[in-house]
């Protein structure tokens, strides 16, 4: 067999070949591309036995994604994908004086998946549907995270010289009526002016159908409260910034819903989707983005245990001498933990079982975010045997140990 570390970087590759012995048998810095995988394959194979399979050389790197991963699983490379974390902690294993290269890095890599591979998993082989939903899920995302902080400085910037505007709109500054208001009024003078006629035409160009006139009149009201005013000098400045962030953040709303779309279609094609949509608090986009995060490969874990505990939801116990404490896991999958603590949240009012389940945490002491983690973690391992044995959710069986031991208790 042979191991080979792979430290990537934008532009190269810096690459080292081991044999089971750990020697050296090559050392290189590739560059990256179409220019640099033939000359990794064909250092690969002046060093392969002519019998050997592709799957007998091991690949460490620090991603699973992009088209250099995707050009050795294709290769038949078995291919792990180490964190970058974990790659730091083994690094001082060969060293304590905090010296740190590119080289150095592979030859790191190329130890770890020699010597500990057992520890990690290759990369999965998620269908192509899979990724194409995970890139569409992971832009949304990170859309709508952008429009919250868009929308946080154009908050925060309101208040500085402009607080009518929040005493109008409140929380709900990224919505289409207060971005259509803002942009024909970004300051107190041009709020203050402005008709009842033409909030109302602001409003129903934003899409506003109903209760107009009122609405109109409540706007118009608060955008003409008293505020303390700031130095005349700078409210023209002021004014051209908020009408760049309203620009801004009308184009990211806009954007945020194509891709809501594209999500819910890619999303509606995959052969799983029925059984995520099954499950308590999962919707089209929450049901997408839980599916692309957990991968559709079928061995990528092994029981329930596996996928709760890359899921983030399994808590951690750290134990020394007579302490011991039960932790939320620090290092996780920040999006997969994002989507399964808002399903956690959203099955409180649709699934009794997990309404009970959480009502039963909170008895025993726990907080509420705690409640919902554990409550989270319980819906993985349902999903798991949901997805395991090709059935859709059922509340009665899904929650049947719990009603068991509340009967017993009774």
């Amino acid at each position: 067999m042979l191991f080979l570390g792979n430290d990537w970087a934008e532009a190269h590759h810096d690459i080292e070949l081991v044999d089971d012995s750990g020697r050296r048998l090559a050392r290189r810095r590739l560059p990256e591309g179409v220019e640099g995988l033939p000359a990794l394959h064909s250092l690969i194979v002046d060093h392969l036995a002519e019998d050997a399979e592709p799957g007998q050389v091991i690949v460490g790197i620090e991603t699973d994604r992009g088209p250099w991963v995707q050009a050795l699983v294709a290769a038949g490379y078995t291919v792990y994908a180490i964190n970058p974390r974990q790659v730091a902690r083994y690094r001082e294993r060969h060293g304590t004086a905090g010296a740190k290269s590119d080289p150095g890095d592979a030859h790191v890599l190329a130890e770890l998946v020699r010597l500990d591979r057992a520890h990690h998993r290759p990369v999965a082989g998620d269908s192509a549907l899979a990724e194409h939903v995970k890139v569409l899920t992971r832009t949304h995302q990170s859309l709508i995270w952008s429009r919250q902080r868009q929308t946080n400085a154009l908050r925060s910037m309101l208040r500085e010289f402009y607080p009518a505007a929040l005493t109008a709109f409140g929380e709900d500054l990224a919505s289409r009526e207060a971005l259509a208001i803002l942009a024909l009024a970004p300051s107190p003078e041009t709020g203050r002016r402005l008709s009842q006629s033409k909030i109302a035409a602001a409003l129903r160009r934003a899409g506003r159908q109903r209760g107009i006139d009122a609405s109109a009149e409540r706007i118009q009201a608060a955008l003409r409260t008293p505020q303390l005013q700031a130095h005349p000098g700078v409210v023209s400045a002021y004014a051209a910034a908020v009408r760049s962030l309203v620009a801004v953040i009308d184009a990211l709303v806009t954007q945020v819903e194509v891709l809501r779309g594209e999500v819910e279609a890619g999303f509606g094609r995959h052969p799983d989707a029925e059984i995520y949509l099954s499950q308590p608090g999962l919707g089209p986009v929450l049901g997408a983005r839980v599916l692309a995060e957990f991968g559709d490969d079928p061995t990528r874990y092994a029981d329930a245990k596996g996928r709760k505990n890359y899921s983030g939801m399994a808590p951690i116990t750290r134990a020394s001498g007579l302490r011991r404490m039960v932790l939320a896991r620090p290092a996780r999958n920040r999006r997969l933990a994002n989507a399964l603590y808002f399903q956690a949240f959203a099955a409180l009012s649709s699934s009794p079982g997990a309404r009970a389940y959480y009502d039963a945490q909170r008895a025993r002491g726990a907080t509420h975010h705690q409640a919902l983690r554990a409550l989270a973690n319980r819906l993985v391992g349902i999903l798991h045997g949901c997805l395991r044995h090709h059935i859709a959710y059922d509340e009665a069986i899904a929650w049947h140990r719990e009603s068991q031991s509340q009967g017993t208790a009774a």
